[in-house]
């Protein structure tokens, strides 16, 4: 394998209203300080996401990451999230104002199932977890 992923952010022009978001969606707690530097986000408004617990769905240790930005910061995101349940993600995210984009699918060889759905902001998130 190649070098791992290691970090994860969501930069948007709310940054309380989306770990409000991503807390209630996925029951991630933050930490919030000053990003590595102001062109990432602005500061005080950059909530760190811990990693290192092992997902059970998957298997998989979870990667620590942060959400930030603030008015004027460009919205950007990429990423998985394992869960149990990727029809009850999905469902989930729409209940708190997100937008199904795909989902779920199932993997080639149907190992695992995978889902997209856009945030209230517009970013694109991924959800994976076993098969359906």
């Amino acid at each position: 394998m190649g070098q791992p992923v290691v970090h994860f952010e969501i930069i948007g022009s709310d940054p309380g209203k989306l770990r409000g978001y991503y807390g209630d969606l996925f029951g991630w707690e933050f930490h919030t300080g000053d990003a590595a530097t102001e062109k990432v986000s602005a500061p005080g408004e950059y909530g760190f996401v811990q990693g290192g617990e092992v997902v059970e769905a998957t298997g998989t240790t979870g990667i620590p990451g942060g959400v930030g930005g603030g008015p004027g910061y460009q919205q950007r995101v990429l990423f998985y999230v394992g869960v149990d349940s990727v029809e009850e993600a999905l469902a989930k995210a729409e209940s708190l104002g997100g937008k199904r984009v795909m989902g779920p699918e199932p993997a080639e060889g149907g190992a695992f199932t995978v889902g997209h759905f856009l945030d209230p902001e517009g970013n694109l998130i991924g959800v994976a977890g076993p098969p359906a």
